[in-house]
C-alpha cells in the first residue's frame, strides 16, 4: 500500500491538495456571505477543521466504482471528489442548476448522483443504511468498489447507525464508515453522547469490523488512513470505520453561537490548530514549496472562488410551478387488463396463494427482483402468514433472505440498493405486523422524498407489504392499521386490496413500476373465502382506478380493505330487508385516487357513506368525506357519514375488538338513517 508523507509525496499531488484545501476554505468562510446579503446559504455547518479527512475521503472516493454518501459538514469532501466551486456555490444558493437537488433540498447538502456523490438527507446518519444497501448490491452483482458513508461522532447515538455498522459487519460488505470526531453534536459534548472517549471503540467488539484510528487534522494520516480503509475494504469484502479525530474551529452552523458553550482557552486552542496552515507550514518548513508558489496557488483559488460566484449568481432559480415535478415516477402501466377488473371463470384462490404465485411469477419475469424481511426465508416457512413461502427454494439466499429485526435496516437498506441500477426491484416486509412499522418511518419518508429531493434524479424502486387490520383477536400491535398517518405523506403509491385478484394485480403493477409502494394487505382476508377469486395468468391492475363491487342507485358506500366484505353484506341486506339499492365502491388505490369513479357514482346516488378499518377521527375517510364534500356538494341530498373504528387502540379480548371495529351491524345502521334521510 502506498504511504503518504510531507517527503516524499510528489510536488504535483501536493499542489493539488493545497489548492483543494485553500478553495474548500474560501468557500466555507464565504457562504455565511451570502445568507448576510439575502442571496442565500441560509444554512451552512462549516467544515474548518476537518480538512484532513475530507480531503482524503474525496481523494480515495473513485467515480464510476464508488458510492459516495457524504453528510452536510461534507463541502471540502465534495470539493476533493469533484464537485466543482461552481456546483458547491449553486447548492448553497439553492438554484435550479444545483446537480444535487434543482434547489429543492436544503444548503450545505452537496451532490452529484450521476457520479454517485449520493443525495442525502437532513436526518444525519440516515445514509449510513442507504450505503449499506448499496455496498449489499456490489457485492451481489460482483462489482469492484466500495460504499463510503460520512458524519459526526454524535450520529453514533442514533440507532440506524448502529443497524448499519451491525448489518454490514454480519453480511460482510465493502463499506467505509468515516466518524469525523470533533468532540461536539451541536452544543453537546462528546460525553454526554456517549462513555468511550473514541467512539469507534463502541463497535470494537463487531466481528468482520476493522476499526482504523487517524488524525483527522492532519492530511497525510488521513490518506494513509481512507487508503488502507479502502484497501481493506475491497480486499475483505468487510467494513471499516475510520475515526477521524478533527477540530470544530467554528460554531455547528450559523444558527449556532458556539461561545455560548466553548471557552476562550478552547476558541484559541482549535484556532491554533487549524489544518489548512498546519499544512501550508508543513509545505514551506519541508521546503517542499516556496513562499511565492503558495501565493501563487492561492491567487488561482480565489480566481476560481470569484468565476464559480458570478456564474452561480447568473444561473437561474427554481421556478414555483416546478413543484408538482417529481413528487411520484410514472408507474408501469397495464396492457392485457387496462381496468385491472376480470370475470373469468375458473377455480377460486385465497389472498395469500395469489400474493405467494404472484411474488413468484415476477421473480421469474425480473431476475433482478430481490425480497427481505423477517422471517420471509426460514425453510419451509415464509414469513408468518407464508405469503413468500418456497421462495428461497426456488430464487435462491442471495435473492430471498431474513432480515434482522430491525426495521429501520430492511427499509433502509431496500433504499440503498436500489441506488446501484435503476433495473432492481426489492419488495420488504417493512415489519411482521403493519404495527411494528413505526421504527422504519423515518426510512420510509426518506423513500418518499428521494424523487422529489434529487429533482428527478433518483427513486427507489421498491414495493413495501405490510400485513394490515384487525378481525384477528391480535389486540395491540397486532391489529392497528396506519394508512391513515402514511398518507399525508407525498412520494408512495398506497394500495389496499380486499379481493385476491385484487392482490395479484395490484402486486404485479407495483412490482413492474418505477417508486415507491406501499401494499397493505388486510391480513384477516389472506384465507378468508369472501376474498377467494379467480385470478387469471398476468393479472394486473392499474394504479388509481377503483373497482364498483355492487352497482346500486340510492346510496354510495366508499370503502376498502376488510370493511369492503362488511359493506357487501350490509348492502345485500338493505335489498333484501328494505328494498334499497346500494352501490359498493372498493377504491383499492388510496394514492392515486380515482375521484371520478367515486364522482360518479356519487352524482348517480346523491348521498355517500365512508366506510373504513381505521379510526373515524383523522383517517383516511376524513380526507374523502373533505373531497367528496368539497367537489361534489351540488349532488348531494344528504351529509356525508362515515363509519370507522373508535378513537382507541384496538384491544385484545374478542368483546373489546368487536365494540371497536367496524361491522355489518353498524354499517347497516349507519347506512338506513343515511337512506332514510
Amino acid at each position: 500500500m502506498k504511504k503518504y508523507d510531507i517527503k516524499s509525496t510528489d510536488k504535483e499531488t501536493l499542489k493539488k491538495w493545497f489548492y483543494l484545501m485553500t478553495l474548500g476554505r474560501a468557500l466555507d468562510e464565504k457562504a455565511p456571505v451570502y445568507l448576510l446579503q439575502s442571496l442565500g446559504w441560509s444554512f451552512h455547518a462549516p467544515y474548518a477543521g476537518h480538512d484532513g479527512i475530507q480531503l482524503a475521503i474525496g481523494q480515495v472516493f473513485k467515480k464510476e466504482e464508488d458510492f459516495l454518501f457524504p453528510y452536510y459538514r461534507d463541502m471540502l469532501t465534495a470539493l476533493s471528489a469533484g464537485i466543482t466551486a461552481e456546483e458547491i456555490i449553486l447548492n448553497g444558493i439553492s438554484k435550479a442548476t444545483d446537480p444535487g437537488s434543482g434547489g429543492r433540498h436544503m444548503s450545505n447538502h452537496f451532490a452529484k448522483p450521476e457520479w454517485h456523490i449520493e443525495n442525502v438527507s437532513s436526518a444525519t446518519g440516515t445514509h449510513d443504511l442507504h450505503a449499506v444497501g448499496v455496498a449489499r448490491a456490489m457485492v451481489y452483482y460482483g462489482h469492484k468498489g466500495v460504499a463510503i458513508t460520512s458524519h459526526g461522532e454524535s450520529s453514533t447515538s442514533e440507532g440506524f447507525v448502529y443497524e448499519a455498522i451491525n448489518g454490514a459487519s454480519t453480511e460482510c460488505l465493502p463499506v467505509i464508515f468515516v466518524i469525523q470526531d470533533n468532540g461536539y453534536g451541536i452544543s453537546v459534548p462528546k460525553n454526554e453522547q456517549t462513555a468511550n472517549r473514541k467512539v469507534a471503540d463502541n463497535f470494537s467488539g463487531f466481528k468482520n469490523l476493522k476499526i482504523i484510528h487517524c488524525n483527522g487534522k492532519d492530511v497525510f494520516d488521513s490518506m494513509n488512513a481512507m487508503t488502507a480503509a479502502r484497501e481493506h475494504a475491497i480486499n475483505t469484502r468487510n467494513p471499516v470505520i475510520v475515526q477521524a479525530n478533527c477540530i470544530r474551529i467554528g460554531s455547528h452552523s450559523n444558527s449556532d453561537k458556539h461561545t455560548l458553550y466553548r471557552d476562550e482557552n478552547e476558541l484559541a486552542y482549535v484556532k491554533a490548530a487549524d489544518p489548512l496552515y498546519k499544512f501550508r507550514r508543513m509545505l514551506l518548513r519541508y521546503k517542499r514549496f516556496t513562499e511565492a508558489e503558495l501565493l501563487q496557488i492561492e491567487e488561482e483559488a480565489k480566481k476560481e472562488q470569484n468565476a464559480a460566484h458570478r456564474k452561480a449568481l447568473a444561473a437561474p432559480d427554481p421556478t414555483a410551478d416546478s413543484i408538482l415535478k417529481y413528487v411520484l415516477p410514472e408507474p408501469y402501466q397495464p396492457q392485457k387488463y387496462k381496468e385491472g377488473i376480470q370475470n373469468q371463470p375458473g377455480e377460486k384462490q385465497t389472498m395469500v396463494t395469489a400474493l405467494n404465485e404472484t411474488l413468484k411469477a415476477e421473480f421469474r419475469h425480473n431476475p433482478d427482483t430481490f425480497i427481505w424481511g423477517q422471517d420471509v426465508a426460514n425453510k419451509e416457512k415464509g414469513g408468518v402468514f407464508n405469503v413468500t413461502k418456497g421462495m428461497q427454494q426456488e430464487f435462491g439466499e442471495t435473492r430471498v433472505f431474513s432480515a434482522p429485526i430491525a426495521e429501520d435496516y430492511i427499509v433502509g437498506t431496500a433504499d440503498g440498493m436500489c441506488r446501484f441500477d435503476p433495473k432492481i426491484h426489492v419488495v420488504i416486509e417493512g415489519a411482521e405486523f403493519a404495527d411494528y412499522f413505526w421504527p422504519a418511518v423515518e426510512q420510509y419518508v426518506e423513500c418518499t422524498h428521494e424523487y422529489w429531493r434529487s429533482n428527478g434524479k433518483f427513486t427507489p424502486n421498491i414495493t413495501l407489504r405490510l400485513a394490515s387490520g384487525g378481525y384477528i383477536g391480535g389486540g395491540l400491535y397486532h391489529s392497528q392499521n396506519i394508512e391513515g398517518a402514511l398518507t399525508t405523506l407525498p412520494g408512495a403509491r398506497i394500495v389496499c386490496p380486499s379481493f385476491a385478484d385484487d392482490a395479484a394485480g395490484l402486486l404485479r403493477t407495483s412490482m413492474r413500476s418505477k417508486g415507491v409502494t406501499l401494499f397493505l394487505e388486510p391480513k384477516a382476508l389472506y384465507n378468508s373465502v369472501d376474498a377467494a377469486s379467480v385470478v387469471p395468468d398476468d393479472f394486473e391492475v392499474p394504479f388509481g382506478k377503483a373497482r364498483i363491487r355492487r352497482e346500486g342507485s340510492d346510496l354510495s358506500i366508499i370503502t376498502y380493505g376488510n370493511t369492503t366484505h362488511l359493506c357487501l353484506k350490509a348492502a345485500d341486506r338493505l335489498a333484501k330487508e328494505n328494498g334499497w339499492n346500494v352501490e359498493v365502491v372498493d377504491i383499492r388505490s388510496l394514492i392515486p385516487l380515482d375521484k371520478e369513479t367515486i364522482f360518479a357514482s356519487v352524482q348517480k346516488t346523491s348521498k355517500v357513506l365512508v366506510v373504513h378499518e381505521d379510526k373515524v377521527f383523522s383517517g383516511f375517510g376524513a380526507e374523502l368525506a373533505a373531497t367528496i364534500g368539497t367537489e361534489m356538494f351540488r349532488y348531494l341530498d344528504a351529509p356525508i357519514q362515515r363509519v370507522g373504528s373508535t378513537f382507541t387502540p384496538v384491544g385484545f379480548n374478542p368483546i373489546l375488538e368487536h365494540a371497536i371495529l367496524p361491522s355489518e351491524d353498524k354499517i347497516f345502521k349507519a347506512a338506513k338513517e343515511l337512506l332514510e334521510y
